[in-house]
């Protein structure tokens, strides 16, 4: 594994100059004009979350890369010996991995409660794709067991995962407009400017890190609307707290939810049901919340009415 870790440092070393020279050109492009994208406290918190996130991930690494060399040894299927074809294959189902690991991230309260500070943010830029989900590393592994029981070497998944997050990341900025047909294909900034939305229309849409075909094929694509103007951060903000706030805010909302007169069963199901889910009704998910517009979308107006 010790030529995983050089060529993940030689990643680092060319990527970061190039973060640094495109974070520079967008803050210069924000200064030019009325846009509000950038704050010193919220890049600054940005930072923080990512270098936690960092640390988290080299304490635990040796762990759970010593789990997938294991689980390596029982894998069933052949490693694809054409190389162009290997790489391909594990680029797709690595990105199909990930969607995986997104999806539930957004419908699971439990997980949710971590990745929900990277959501948090109310502005959009490229340091945004910084703010991490600090707990992630614990679990994330976990997606890519499948890639290594069918033939992916596990240095190879995270050199992989290394190259596709920096695309995860470029594409946080408001200053690239659609892409035409690439729009078909890639995840792009319009796509990820939905994601990151807190208006109903766009929530818990396009989960991809690199490809948009998962959320076409899967039923979570959302074009960008121009007549929807994107409200960044989350439907209830937590607004000016401070970082304790930003990270376990979800965690104490559970934890009040936990002290309800409610059976135990029911206390599970605010951990792993969806985020929103109420055993009385008084709260909403994403899906009920956009089932609510969609009618209230179809329903005839007064004078529609009167006419029919």
């Amino acid at each position: 594994m010790s030529g995983t870790y050089e060529f993940e440092d030689f990643i680092l070393k060319i990527s970061t100059p190039f973060y640094i020279v495109l974070i520079a050109l967008e803050i210069f492009l924000t200064n030019r004009s009325d846009k509000k994208s950038y704050s010193f406290k919220d890049t600054a918190t940005n930072a923080i979350l990512m270098l936690l996130n960092g640390g988290i991930d080299l304490l635990f690494r040796a762990a759970y890369i010593g789990l997938l060399i294991w689980l390596y040894n029982f894998s069933f299927i052949e490693p694809i010996p054409n190389p162009y074809l290997y790489w391909t294959a594990l680029f797709l189902l690595e990105d199909l991995a990930f969607y995986t690991l997104h999806y539930v991230d957004h419908h699971s309260r439990l997980f949710w409660a971590v990745h929900v500070t990277h959501h948090s943010s109310e502005h959009f830029n490229l340091t945004t794709g910084f703010r991490s989900s600090v707990f992630q590393p614990l679990y994330r592994f976990v997606y890519f067991i499948p890639l290594v029981l069918i033939g992916f070497n596990p240095a190879d998944i995270v050199v992989m995962y290394s190259i596709t997050q920096i695309y995860g990341i470029i594409v946080h900025t408001e200053y690239v407009n659609k892409l035409g047909w690439l729009e078909y294909i890639f995840v792009t900034p319009s796509h990820h400017r939905v994601h990151h939305a807190s208006n109903v229309e766009y929530l818990d849409k396009n989960m991809g890190m690199c490809l948009i075909i998962w959320d076409r094929i899967f039923g979570t694509f959302q074009e960008e609307l121009p007549q929807v103007k994107t409200q960044y951060g989350l439907t209830k903000n937590v607004g000016k707290e401070g970082l304790k706030k930003t990270i376990f805010h979800e965690w104490e909302e559970i934890g009040k939810d936990f002290n309800q007169p409610v059976t135990f069963k029911t206390k599970l199901k605010y951990l792993f049901k969806a985020p929103g889910w109420s055993h009385n009704g008084s709260r909403q998910t994403s899906k009920q919340l956009q089932k609510e517009l969609s009618v209230v979308s179809t329903q005839p107006s007064v004078v529609e009415r009167e006419t029919v």
